[in-house]
């Protein structure tokens, strides 16, 4: 994995948290794949397959007024081909999950296809904030 290759899924990866963080749908919808499989899995929902139906469970997440503000922590890229795999915490509240987003490469950058978050317990102060490799 080359540097600007785990910038480029790093900065796709902040890109998704920004688009949760700041509700924008239009920037939502540009980071998911538009090839299928495009897959996700909420905590707490049924498995959610399809782009559009993706979209429209993200749709419905950022237009609550339930809808969480999230910091994502110690992302944690790896790369595989033109697969590329983040693993990282979310914060939400006083609550964490552990996520795990998995990207394809295309002509624009990485886009996202396979989102995934549980619960979890709160990271160790040491790994927050450092974004070790996995491959």
């Amino acid at each position: 994995m080359t540097e600007r290759d785990r910038a480029a899924l790093l900065f796709a990866n902040d890109t998704f948290y920004r688009a949760f963080a700041d509700r924008d749908y239009t920037l939502m919808t540009a980071i998911w794949g538009e090839r299928e499989p495009v897959t996700c899995l909420h905590p707490g929902w049924p498995p959610v397959e399809g782009r559009d139906a993706v979209l429209q469970s993200w749709h419905a997440i950022l237009s609550g007024p339930a809808s969480p503000a999230i910091k994502c922590i110690a992302p944690r890229p790896g790369i595989q081909g033109d697969t590329g795999l983040v693993i990282c915490y979310e914060q939400i509240g006083e609550d964490f999950l552990l996520a795990t987003n998995v990207f394809t490469r295309a002509n624009e950058g990485w886009l996202l296809f396979h989102h995934q978050s549980s619960p979890a317990p709160e990271p160790d102060e040491d790994i927050r904030g450092v974004a070790p490799r996995i491959n």
